[in-house]
C-alpha cells in the first residue's frame, strides 16, 4: 500500500510539474508577444515622430527658401522702379539715358556698348586688349586695368541668348545689375537665417537694408561701378561661409558651402581690383578664430579659400604677438554663453568690427559695414540665445518677459513707421535732369574733330567718352600711378598757375580741348582745405600759415577765374569754343599767336 501511494504521489507531482512547465510557457510565451507588440508599436511612433519632424524641417525650408527669393525678387523691382521713376529711364533719348551713370561709371557701359557693337565677340575682346582709342598717347589693356569681365559676360551672353529681338541693350545691363542687388539681399537673408534658426530674421535683415538703403548701396545713381556688381558675390560667399562654420551640418551640406565659396570668391576676386583688401580683412577674422580655438583648424583652412589668407594673418600678427611676449594659442573662450557654441556668429562678430573700424576711417567703407550690420541685428533681435549670452556676460541673471515682448514690439513698430516713407519714394521722386552736360556732349558729337583729345575731370571724362567715343586724357581709376598724376596734371587749370605752365602739361597729354567745370573752380565748402583748389595750392607750396589760418598766395592768378578775362597771355595759347552755366571749353592752341 505504501508503494501504491508513494507512486501515485510521484505521478501527482510530475503531472503538477508538467502542467506548471506548460503554464509558464504560455506566460512567456504571451509576455514576449506582448513586448515585442509594445516595442513595435514605439517603434512606429518613433518613426512617426521623426517623419513628423522632417517633414515639419523640410515645409519650414520650403517657406523659408521662398521668402528669401520673395525678398530678393521684390527687392529688384522696387529698385527697377526706382530707376525708372527717379530717371525717368523708360522716356529719355539714349544720350540722356547714359548721362544718368555717375561718379565715372559710363565708362563701363561704353565697353559693353563696344563688345556689342564689335562684328563678333571675339574681334571686340581683341580690341579691349589692344586699346589705343581711349587714353591719348597710349595703349592698354581695357579689360585687366578696368576689370571689364562683367561687360565681357553681358555682351557675351546679350548675343547667345539673342535678347537683342526683344530687350534694348541698356535694359539688359541695368537688368543684370539689378538681379545681382536681389541675389545680394537674398544673401543676407540665408545669413541672418542660418544663425538664428528663423527667416523672420532675414525678413527683418532685408527690411533693415532697403530703409538704410542710401548707406548700403551706390547702385541708385552709379549703377555700373564695380562694387555694385562684385559685392553680391562677396555676399553669397559671407553666407557660405556662415553655414560652413556652423557646428550642426552635414558633410553634404558642408562640401555644397565650400564649393560655393571657392566659385563665388573666383568671381568676386574676378570682378573687383579692391577684392584682396577685403579677403585679407576677413582671413584675419578667420584667423582670430582659429587663435580663440573656436573652430576647427581643419575647417579654418579650408574655409580661408585658398590657405594664403591664414598664412598672411599669421605673418602679420605672429610678430607682434612675439614682440609683446604673448603666446598666440590662449586658454581663452568665448563659451561663456549659448552663442558661444556657435563659431558663425563668433565670427560675424570679428567681420563687423573689423569693417565698423574701416567705415571710420573711411566714407566709402560704409557700404561694406552697413549690410552687415543690418544682417547681424536682425539675427540679435530674433535670437534669444544671443540675449542670454549678454545677461550673463553683464552677470543679468534674468529678465522679465514682458521687457523683451516690448522690444520686439517697439522694433517692428519703427519698420511699420518707416515703410510708408520707402513706399513713397515710389511715387514722389524729382526728376533727375542735367541739361548743361547735354548741351556739351551735343557740342563735342556735331562741333567736335573726331580724332580730338579732351582734358577734364576723371568723371566727366567718362561721360564724354561713354557718350561721344572721343579719347581723353585720364581715365577714373585710382589704383594707376600713371593716370593719377596725369589727373593732378589736368587739375592745375583749377590752382594758381600760369598761361605757359598749364599749356605745357596739356600739350604733353597731346589735349586738343580742356574743359574747365564751375562746380570746381568756384567750389565753396565749410571744409576749408578739402576742396580741389585747395590741396593743388598746397601741392604747388601756394599756402601761407599765418596764426593758425591758411591762406592761398601766388604770384599767378587762379588759371580757371584768369582765362575767364579772354586776355593775353591766356588767349596766346587757349581759345573759348563753348560755354555755359556748368562748363567752359578751350581749345589748346597748336600755333601760338601773341597778342597784346
Amino acid at each position: 500500500m505504501r508503494e501504491e501511494a508513494a507512486s501515485v504521489q510521484e505521478f501527482v507531482s510530475v503531472c503538477v510539474h508538467q502542467f506548471a512547465a506548460a503554464v509558464l510557457k504560455k506566460l512567456k510565451q504571451s509576455v514576449r508577444i506582448e513586448i515585442f507588440k509594445v516595442s513595435v508599436d514605439y517603434s512606429r511612433r518613433q518613426l512617426n515622430f521623426t517623419a513628423c519632424r522632417s517633414t515639419t524641417r523640410l515645409v519650414r525650408v520650403f517657406f523659408g527658401c521662398l521668402a528669401a527669393v520673395a525678398c530678393g525678387m521684390l527687392y529688384a523691382v522696387y529698385l527697377s522702379t526706382y530707376h525708372d521713376r527717379k530717371f525717368w529711364f523708360s522716356t529719355k533719348q539714349e544720350l540722356e539715358r547714359e548721362i544718368t551713370f555717375q561718379e565715372g561709371s559710363g565708362l563701363y557701359y561704353y565697353y559693353y556698348k563696344h563688345m556689342l557693337a564689335a562684328p563678333s565677340f571675339e574681334r571686340g575682346f581683341y580690341e579691349l586688349t589692344i586699346d589705343n582709342k581711349t587714353v591719348s598717347g597710349q595703349t592698354i589693356n581695357a579689360v585687366e586695368r578696368l576689370s571689364l569681365y562683367p561687360e565681357l559676360i553681358a555682351s557675351f551672353v546679350y548675343r547667345v541668348t539673342g535678347s537683342q529681338d526683344f530687350v534694348e541693350p541698356v535694359y539688359f545691363y541695368v537688368g543684370a545689375v539689378f538681379g545681382l542687388q536681389a541675389v545680394y539681399v537674398t544673401a543676407l537673408f540665408v545669413c541672418s537665417w542660418v544663425m538664428s534658426g528663423t527667416w523672420v530674421a532675414g525678413m527683418l535683415a532685408v527690411a533693415w537694408y532697403v530703409i538704410n538703403r542710401s548707406d548700403t548701396t551706390k547702385v541708385d545713381h552709379a549703377l555700373p561701378l564695380r562694387d555694385n556688381w562684385a559685392l553680391p558675390y562677396f555676399s553669397c560667399q559671407v553666407a557660405a561661409l556662415t553655414g560652413f562654420l556652423s557646428n550642426n551640418i552635414s558633410s553634404a551640406t558642408e562640401m555644397f558651402c565650400y564649393l560655393t565659396m571657392s566659385a563665388t570668391t573666383f568671381t568676386f576676386l574676378l570682378v573687383w581690383e579692391h577684392s584682396h583688401y577685403i579677403l585679407f580683412i576677413q582671413g584675419l577674422c578667420l584667423f582670430l578664430l582659429d587663435s580663440f580655438d573656436l573652430v576647427p583648424p581643419r575647417k579654418v583652412k579650408t574655409a580661408a579659400v585658398g590657405s594664403h589668407l591664414i598664412s598672411v594673418g599669421r605673418h602679420v600678427v605672429t610678430p607682434a604677438s612675439v614682440a609683446l611676449g604673448q603666446p598666440m594659442k590662449t586658454d581663452h573662450r568665448l563659451e561663456d554663453g549659448q552663442i558661444g557654441e556657435q563659431p558663425e556668429v563668433i565670427y560675424h562678430v570679428f567681420h563687423t568690427l573689423f569693417f565698423g573700424g574701416l567705415a571710420l576711417l573711411f566714407e566709402g567703407m560704409k557700404y561694406l559695414w552697413t549690410p552687415y550690420v543690418c544682417m547681424f541685428t536682425a539675427f540679435g533681435v530674433c535670437c534669444p540665445g544671443l540675449w542670454m549670452t549678454v545677461f550673463k556676460w553683464v552677470k543679468l541673471k534674468s529678465i522679465h518677459p514682458t521687457t523683451l515682448i516690448y522690444m520686439y514690439i517697439s522694433l517692428f513698430t519703427t519698420l511699420l513707421q518707416y515703410c510708408p516713407r520707402v513706399l513713397a519714394e515710389l511715387s514722389d521722386l524729382p526728376e533727375f535732369y542735367d541739361p548743361d552736360t547735354v548741351e556739351l556732349i551735343s557740342w563735342i558729337r556735331s562741333q567736335a574733330p573726331v580724332a580730338a583729345v579732351f582734358a577734364g575731370s576723371p568723371h566727366l571724362l567718362a561721360t564724354i567718352k561713354l557718350c561721344s567715343g572721343a579719347a581723353v586724357t585720364s581715365l577714373p581709376l585710382y589704383s594707376d600711378v600713371n593716370l593719377l598724376k596725369r589727373t593732378e596734371d589736368t587739375y592745375q587749370v583749377y590752382a594758381m598757375r600760369s598761361a605757359e605752365d598749364v599749356y605745357k602739361l596739356l600739350t604733353s597729354q597731346k589735349t586738343n580741348y580742356v574743359i574747365i567745370e564751375e562746380s570746381i573752380c568756384n567750389e565753396l565748402s565749410f571744409n576749408k582745405g578739402c576742396r580741389i583748389k585747395d590741396l593743388l595750392d598746397i601741392s604747388n607750396g601756394h599756402v601761407v600759415y599765418d596764426k593758425g589760418e591758411i591762406y592761398s598766395f601766388s604770384k599767378h592768378g587762379r588759371f580757371c577765374h584768369e582765362i575767364k578775362m579772354n586776355y593775353s597771355p591766356y588767349t596766346n595759347y587757349f581759345t573759348r569754343v563753348f560755354w555755359n552755366r556748368s562748363y567752359h571749353v578751350y581749345k589748346v592752341n597748336s600755333v601760338i599767336s601773341f597778342q597784346y
